[in-house]
Formats: C-alpha cells, structure tokens, sequence
C-alpha cells in the first residue's frame, strides 16, 4: 500500500476518504494507461454516452430529473472544489447523486450541494451545469 499511495498522491489531488485497494488499483491502472496512451477517443465518449443513454433506466421524461439533471447519464462524474477540497459526485443508474468516498447519496443535486455546502443552492449551478442566468453550460 505504501507504494500505492505514493503513485496516488503523485497523479491525484487527494486521497480517497474509505481505503479500498482494489479501487485505488483501478484507478491508478486506469489514469497510468491514460497517460501512456492518451485517453478515449471523442467518437469512443461519444458511441458510450449514446449507449447509457439507450440502455439506461432513467429517461428523458422520468419523473427523476428536471431540467439539466435528466441529461446526466449513469456513471457521470460531477467535480466541484469548496472550501480546498474536492467533491465528486456520481450519477448511478437509479438517477441517484453518490458523493465519492462517503456513503451518502443523494436524490437531487440541491440536496449535494445543500450537504457541501452547509447553505441553499441550486445544484445545477453549483456543479456547473447551468450559468449564473439560469441557461444550460457546455
């Protein structure tokens, strides 16, 4: 593990809260091969989106997801720094928020953002989904 955590703590700003080696393997495998050979191709990203999106179990007109959150597919990562720490926080396949590292999970972005954030927000914006006018981000 000693050796595991140097490469961690070499590629990635902070280390997992729970320690779980198989994750941690994973992602340093992932992130080493990432830098030897250069990450997915666009039309690769773009082929998976398409097929989350078919095989998903949230749709477009679930009652889940409103606005810019029903576009999210499951396995989307969302990264936001507050207060010098990082928050990543998962879409799972039941159109759920999982903020990495912790046990929570979370049924609306607003509700991610509330617990980061000890404040009101809107979770869209907060993770930068939309613009501070209310339009949709790229």
């Amino acid at each position: 593990m000693p050796k595991l955590w140097a490469l961690w703590d070499y590629h990635f700003p902070h280390r997992p809260k729970h320690v779980n080696r198989p994750y941690i393997e994973s992602r340093l495998a992932y992130r080493l091969q990432e830098l030897a050979y250069g990450g997915l191709p666009e039309g690769i990203c773009r082929h998976l989106a398409e097929c989350g999106q078919k095989h998903s179990k949230i749709k477009i007109d679930s009652p889940l997801g409103r606005g810019a959150e029903r576009h999210l597919m499951p396995g989307t990562t969302l990264v936001r720094e507050w207060d010098d720490r990082e928050y990543r926080l998962t879409v799972t396949v039941e159109g759920l928020y999982q903020l990495e590292g912790e046990a929570k999970v979370f049924k609306s972005l607003s509700a991610a953002a509330r617990y980061i954030t000890g404040t009101q927000w809107s979770g869209p914006k907060f993770f930068g989904l939309i613009d501070a006018k209310g339009g949709k981000q790229r």
